[in-house]
């Protein structure tokens, strides 16, 4: 992608069917992460939740890198696990520990944020341009996440809840990770660039998860239910899902692909319904408002006018 190239795909360009397939997968599955991590908190710690999802995915792309290791470019290695970092390791963490503290439907509700930070990081850092509708939706968004992430009482920072701005926090790498991956992989098959994406952060996860009781526990017949809901996490949606996304920024955009977070809520907020937690007038409404401003950020561009 070149430095003048918009966020949005080029208004003349047809999204590809595979490209919409592909997006509605990535929601159901990512939208059901939210939950799989409240379940697996159950029985691991939020150390071993976060570490244990990636070293996992690690496992599950070893063929791929043991396969690729001659050919992968070197430059891109710095990238590659700056991208491990930003979009997996490091959000694992966040949301993890948010998950810890506040209800599966909320976290999956302010993951909606991904295409926000998408579009402000591109403009700041990758020279990318904006429209007024994709300024006017940026801003619709923030107010639906001040809503959720302020209680009920008041704008007050005393009542900030911390666990949702580490959510918030884990879209914010996100969009920083899109963007990477939007400039410098478009060339790689998915399959390679996710593979060694994990290539470098897969041996770090091995290493924290020494230090917890992660192995005995998944080992252990007796934490067979929440070692398959990690499983899930970590070979399905950190690892297959992950190169799927990467498919879908190659066949369309870098905001296209984060729309992915404008049907994760609906799934995220089906199951908060399922498990019988408790979501209030206030979430709804916050949901709404984020995602009023991700439709308008994901819009197409319709005339010359940029800011």
């Amino acid at each position: 992608m070149s430095s003048s190239t918009a966020l949005n795909a080029p208004s003349d360009t047809q999204t590809p069917p595979l490209a919409w397939l592909l997006l509605g997968l990535l929601a159901l599955v990512w939208g059901s992460s939210f939950i799989l991590i409240k379940k697996s908190l159950l029985a691991y710690s939020v150390t071993e939740v976060a570490a244990g999802r990636v070293f996992m995915a690690f496992l599950f792309f070893m063929p791929v890198l043991l396969r690729t290791w001659r050919s992968i470019p070197r430059p891109l290695l710095g990238y590659f696990f700056v991208s491990g970092l930003l979009g997996y390791l490091i959000p694992a963490f966040l949301f993890s520990k948010a998950g810890s503290q506040i209800s599966s439907a909320l976290a999956g509700t302010l993951n909606a944020l991904s295409p926000m930070f998408t579009m402000i990081i591109g403009v700041l850092f990758f020279a990318q341009r904006s429209s007024r509708a994709q300024i006017a939706g940026l801003l619709i968004a923030l107010s639906g996440a001040l809503m959720l992430v302020f209680t009920r009482s008041g704008l007050s920072v005393s009542m900030v809840n911390r666990y949702a701005l580490l959510a918030v926090l884990a879209t914010v790498c996100y969009g920083v990770n899109i963007n990477l991956v939007s400039r410098h992989y478009k060339g790689l098959s998915p399959v390679v660039s996710t593979a060694w994406i994990f290539a470098g952060v897969g041996p770090l996860a091995f290493g924290i998860l020494l230090f917890t009781d992660f192995f005995p526990k998944i080992a252990s017949p007796a934490y067979l239910l929440p070692s398959s809901f990690l499983l899930v996490l970590g070979v399905v949606a950190s690892g297959l899902m992950s190169v799927l996304f990467n498919r879908v920024i190659q066949l369309s955009s870098a905001v296209f692909a984060a729309s992915v977070t404008y049907f994760m809520p609906i799934v995220a907020l089906s199951w908060g319904l399922f498990d019988q937690e408790h979501i209030g007038v206030q979430q709804w409404a916050g949901t709404a408002v984020i995602l009023v401003g991700v439709y308008l950020i994901n819009r197409k561009k319709r005339g010359p006018s940029r800011l």
